[in-house]
């Protein structure tokens, strides 16, 4: 029967694809058949965002910012509240995709070209000609990991955007009045006296007995901790220590000292005098004619006695500037004129005169009157120099191949160190005392979370192997390994017995302060007359906080000031506490008139912000979003 079917078996698939296509046709092809559904997180205008959206927009997102900073902490980058901030974010983008089809908005090409041509890292890719460099270009957006065209829709996605969000921003608008009250409750300044109950006025009512100090130790272990430390080696390699193995041959040198010879030599300057009749852009075509017409009379005349220039440079020419010196400009290099009059006066020889030159300005008559050309240094003059510059480019294009030789060597020889600082010739540096979390004094790599959490990974602890190559910088590779470890422990009693009877003191002093605030402040509040050891008033401010913490400062102000003088109090935890009696709004002195627009343009913009948030929740409402996902806590991993 097999072999029946093995004959045919152009006639039984012919077979199988009238009784199996049509069972498609009939109830559908469930995306289920291939992949397994993922859970919905979120929805926007009817369309839904899953699981794997999610995941996937967090991965991009995490490795732009890695890009952007190597050395980022990568717990802080798959924290709950950084893959939901992304969330928020691709939300936020379907909405705006959203209102973008609703309004039937578009960004044209005209207006992406001004754009780009704003961006100060494209602009400065022009050549002088005007075009633009493209390789460069190309280069300036893959380090974004794009590609021109990919940077480019981006950027015309982000005006579309804009116009989206751009009226509601700026058509936002504040009366004098309104600012004037916003300002006066940000900036108001109340008068007040406080009194400080400090925990050392108390400490010596505070002291404890053996065993309390014994009870306090055992109820807070975490206190009495010494965090676990390793004693560890690393090797690094950069591109300083790649440089250092390169020797530069002798005619490879030779080579880019001729090709490199004008750059290193300077620039050739040229010293002109020129006779300016003004003529901008913004006159009328009949007087531009005049102009070049008396441009031309001015240029018959010069040649007919070019010893006469500077004369009639001082008669006649319009540039204020130069018309005294007899049109002298001194010497300049290229780049420091505009176009047209540069490219005249390099064309000239010494003591020639050009034709009429017109750029923006107006008509010159250009004489070239002296040539400035840079010595050329000596190769042995240049040597250190050249050789520095060749070592770095070969570093660089020899980096990527060394690199992998050091990732593999730390994978393969994962015992020791030695074999790829002999190989490499890399130097093995040591360290004690190395925490998990870089100190104060660290430097280095021993100062980068990323490579500390690769020390610290549970199985470099107990196998003390290399870890892998982590990139800690920009062209710099590191690998460590665990020599020894100390677990983190908490010290016996005796060790710890005086510092856990300063902070329990400490602790006591500070309840007993708040206790005796609060009891003064309800005594006070009752029998306002009854206050004693109040400071000298003061006037405060957000602005003018005269000394005192930030804590006082707002609880003076938050105080309600509709029946002064009025009491309230501040917790200022291991400080004690405070008593405030507020006695006065004080007037606020008049505000110069640059102030005033500063604070102006500051109110325009918290309206804006204020306008475009409510305008992006009223879109959030009409293109109904749904959020699925719960939102986590402030304190949550």
């Amino acid at each position: 029967m097999f072999e029946s079917i093995r004959k045919h078996s152009k006639i039984v698939m012919f077979l199988l694809f009238l009784l199996v296509i049509p069972s498609f046709v009939l109830v559908g092809i469930d995306a289920s058949y291939f992949t397994e559904k993922s859970p919905v997180v979120a929805r926007v205008d009817g369309h839904d965002i899953t699981q794997a959206d999610w995941d996937n927009a967090h991965r991009v997102e995490a490795d732009r910012l890695r890009a952007q900073s190597p050395g980022i902490d990568a717990k802080l980058l798959d924290s709950p509240q950084a893959r939901y901030a992304t969330l928020e974010r691709l939300v936020r983008d379907r909405v705006f995709a959203a209102a973008i089809k609703d309004l039937h908005l578009t960004t044209s090409d005209a207006r992406l070209a001004q754009e780009l041509q704003s961006i100060p890292a494209i602009a400065q890719l022009r050549r002088p000609d005007g075009t633009l460099d493209t390789q460069a270009y190309q280069a300036l957006v893959a380090a974004q990991g794009l590609t021109p065209e990919g940077f480019e829709a981006n950027v015309r996605q982000d005006l579309t955007v804009r116009q989206v969000m751009g009226g509601i921003v700026t058509s936002a608008f504040g009366t004098e009045a309104q600012r004037q009250q916003a300002m006066d409750a940000l900036y108001q300044r109340r008068e007040v006296q406080i009194v400080r109950f400090k925990p050392e006025d108390f400490s010596g009512k505070a002291q404890p007995t053996d065993a309390e100090v014994q009870a306090y130790y055992e109820s807070k272990p975490a206190q009495f901790q010494q965090t676990e430390q390793a004693t560890v080696e690393y090797v690094v390699l950069d591109l300083d220590s790649v440089m250092a193995s390169i020797t530069v041959p002798e005619d490879d040198l030779k080579t880019y000292y001729q090709e490199n010879l004008d750059r290193l030599a300077g620039k050739e300057e040229r010293r002109a005098s020129h006779i300016l009749i003004n003529a901008p852009q913004s006159m009328a075509a009949a007087d531009r004619e005049k102009a070049k017409a008396r441009a031309q009379e001015l240029l018959e005349q010069v040649r007919k006695s070019p010893g006469s220039f500077a004369e009639l440079a001082r008669k006649n020419s319009e540039d204020t500037g130069s018309a005294p010196s007899g049109g002298d400009l001194s010497f300049f290099a290229r780049g420091a004129m505009v176009k047209p009059f540069e490219e005249a006066a390099f064309a000239l020889k010494k003591g020639e005169i050009s034709d009429v030159v017109e750029t923006d300005f107006g008509y010159h008559i250009i004489q070239l009157t002296d040539v400035k050309t840079p010595r050329r240094p000596s190769l042995e003059e240049l040597r250190p120099t050249l050789v520095s510059e060749l070592k770095q480019q070969l570093a660089r294009r020899k980096f990527a191949e060394v690199a992998e030789t050091f990732s593999n060597s730390v994978y393969e020889q994962a015992d020791s160190l030695q074999p790829v600082a002999e190989k490499l010739k890399l130097k093995v540096q040591t360290a004690k005392g190395v925490t998990r979390d870089p100190g104060p004094a660290a430097a280095g790599p021993l100062a980068n979370p990323k490579f500390l959490a690769a020390l610290f990974a549970s199985e470099s602890i107990e196998s003390k192997r290399n870890t892998e190559a982590v990139e800690t910088g920009s062209s710099q590779l590191v690998a460590g390994r665990i020599t020894e470890y100390q677990a983190a422990k908490t010290l016996p009693f005796d060790e710890v017995k005086d510092r856990a009877r300063r902070l329990l003191v400490a602790q006591r002093a500070a309840d007993m302060a708040r206790q005796e605030g609060q009891s003064k402040l309800a005594a006070w509040t009752a029998a306002p007359d009854s206050a004693t050891g109040l400071g000298a008033p003061v006037v405060i401010a957000r602005d003018q906080p005269q000394g005192q913490p930030r804590t006082i400062i707002d609880a003076a102000l938050r105080a309600k000031a509709d029946k002064l003088p009025a009491w309230t109090g501040v917790d200022l935890g291991d400080q004690g506490y405070a008593v405030l009696k507020v006695n006065r709004i004080a007037e606020r002195p008049a505000t110069p008139e640059a102030e005033v627009a500063q604070q102006r343009q500051i109110y325009a913009q918290w309206l804006g912000t204020a306008e475009g948030l409510a305008y992006y929740e009223l879109l959030k409402q009409r293109f109904k979003v749904q959020i699925k996902a719960p939102r986590p806590s402030s304190t949550e991993g």
